[in-house]
């Protein structure tokens, strides 16, 4: 596929007759031949220069909801050839905005984002502008309307990172706060697993005394989830406005912040094992929020 560096006028004619539908037989020509017949290419693709501040997305889902909410902050799209027609809208963007796309092989995409879970897609980005905790709790329901935090407190697994924001997402959650010193952001393994909800779910770095400060000020109470020994989460009133602390897996949540907890929550289970997995520990305590504190405000 032609990207938009060196393309000519009839390549773009090419293209732009796909995506509009009107040559549905035709596919935009390859800027260059494939890594089969020339062994230079994955290379040349894979040290394509990287804007220092760009964000790398990959994998559909992530992709296509980075582009409905920030499109103008779209530098370079990747895609095998597979992925043209749920590309459509993108590639138009691109054409439209002169900004540059490339079919590629699998393996290629698998140079450039790392991985063989890209899905046949890859984005460049400029990144989100940083929210900081004072714009995300000016977000929130006023009290004393519930509203549901999460804080993570040493969690950096991506995969978890992302399977818990996407079950953030779907219950609800104003977002996620997690220390400025841990430096935790979302990668783009974390986005794809995510599914999307990278980009609904802000994820807010903060100084822990300032953030225990202003979530005391703004009504919240603080629940540290643990293993064993807290009050077994079926048998507990949840408050309507709460942050809900997870600690890594095998090292759990920090002294500081188990005593800067007003509740300790447990999960009730058969004992078979120590403790579920943090991202469906998140999920279950959300599902939980939902039922005792949402569908009593909104039972329908």
């Amino acid at each position: 596929m032609p990207a938009r560096d060196g393309r000519s006028g009839r390549d773009d004619e090419r293209a732009r007759a796909y995506i509009e539908g009107r040559d549905a037989a035709s596919r935009p020509r390859r800027a260059h031949p494939s890594p089969r017949t020339q062994a230079a290419e994955p290379e040349a693709v894979a040290a394509t220069p990287k804007v220092p501040r760009e964000q790398r997305l990959y994998g559909l889902n992530a992709c296509l909801a980075a582009f409905a909410r920030r499109p103008e902050a779209l530098r370079k799209v990747y895609l095998t050839e597979a992925r043209i027609p749920a590309l459509k809208a993108v590639l138009a963007w691109c054409v439209k905005q002169r900004i540059g796309y490339r079919i590629v092989e699998a393996a290629d995409l698998d140079k450039l984002t790392a991985s063989r879970h890209h899905e046949g897609v890859c984005f460049d980005l400029l990144p989100p502008t940083p929210l900081s905790l004072h714009a995300l709790l000016e977000r929130q329901p006023r009290a004393p309307a519930p509203s549901l935090l999460l804080w993570l407190d040493g969690v950096g697994n991506p995969h978890n990172l992302g399977a818990l924001l996407r079950s953030a997402a779907h219950f609800g959650v104003g977002g996620v706060i997690v220390s400025a010193q841990a430096g935790l952001d979302v990668s783009g393994a974390a986005a794809r697993v995510a599914e999307g909800a990278a980009e609904v779910v802000p994820l807010v770095q903060a100084d822990s005394s300032e953030a225990l400060a202003a979530l005391h000020e703004h009504g919240y109470t603080l629940a540290a989830t643990v293993p064993r020994d807290g009050t077994p989460l079926y048998a507990t009133t949840l408050p309507p406005r709460l942050v809900l602390v997870f600690g890594a897996e095998g090292e759990g949540m920090s002294g500081p912040m188990i005593d800067a907890a007003r509740l300790r929550l447990t999960i009730p289970g058969s004992g078979l094992i120590e403790s579920l997995n943090v991202a469906a520990s998140v999920a279950v305590l959300l599902g939980e929020y939902w039922r005792s504190v949402k569908m009593r405000e909104c039972p329908a």
